[in-house]
């Protein structure tokens, strides 16, 4: 049993230093790229809105309010991505009988978590050093949306790299579907500002409620009754275990239509 761990762990981080080299390593910044994509959009969200707005929903800062909400959505969508294409990534590798698809998996889950985690903190740390204004920070809920995030994206990505090798035409359709989740997810509204029909309708997406909970980390004054805790953790959940089990059962075909 200790030496089977042993070689997942070894396995695992021998993927993650391979897909660091491939993804990093070879364009020009580096990371730095990683930390500047995301900068991009919150600056974008803040300069185009804060033209037509006073202020932004809570708070008075527009960088720090759009942050909060696209961050850990931005968790979500990386893990969904990049867990869903982690067997072509990995496909050859996968044919050494040491390295299997949980392997695979695994790798890109972790480094894809860690690395995004750390972007969130530099950004964050960042932005609250830029504002110069008293926040009072609550890591409860905090911790809690980047759990769900990581969690949801982890079960999604899973039932995604099913669908994208059994289903290949679901991959340009998951794009499309996905493209309004930005919209629908409190990254720009917060649940309480939207129409009452669409607060009916959102409230079903998981989303709304792990970037709820992310703003009442950072905004003292705000607390979401809407949100439920266990909502987000049973998709997350329910996603994973089919996943992992859709794909215990499927992962050689999946491997050979790649």
């Amino acid at each position: 049993m200790r030496t089977r761990t042993t070689r997942f762990g070894r396995t695992v981080v021998a993927l993650m230093l391979r897909e660091m080299a491939s993804r990093y390593g070879r364009s020009p910044g580096g990371y730095v790229w990683a930390v500047m994509e995301p900068l991009g959009m919150i600056l974008l969200l803040s300069i185009g809105f804060s033209l037509v707005m006073r202020s932004p929903a809570l708070g008075n800062s527009f960088l720090l309010f759009y942050a909060t909400g696209f961050l850990p959505f931005n968790l979500y969508q990386r893990l969904a991505n990049t867990v869903g294409t982690s067997l072509p990534f990995s496909r050859n590798l996968l044919t050494y009988p040491a390295v299997s698809w949980f392997d695979a998996i695994s790798a890109r889950f972790v480094l894809n978590t860690m690395t995004q985690l750390l972007v969130s903190y530099v950004l964050m740390v960042g932005i609250l050093v830029v504002i110069d204004s008293p926040v009072v920070l609550s890591f409860g809920p905090i911790l809690f949306a980047f759990a769900c995030a990581a969690l949801l994206g982890l079960g999604v990505g899973l039932v995604n790299a099913v669908l994208f090798g059994l289903v290949p035409v679901w991959q340009p359709i998951y794009r499309i579907l996905n493209r309004p989740l930005f919209l629908a997810s409190g990254i720009i509204l917060i649940y309480e500002s939207m129409p009452p029909l669409a607060q009916d309708i959102l409230w079903w997406n998981p989303l709304l409620h792990i970037t709820g909970r992310a703003h009442e980390g950072f905004f003292a004054m705000y607390t979401p009754q809407y949100v439920v805790n266990a909502y987000p953790i049973g998709w997350g959940l329910v996603l994973t275990a089919l996943g992992l089990l859709l794909l215990r059962r499927h992962h050689a075909r999946i491997l050979q239509n790649s």
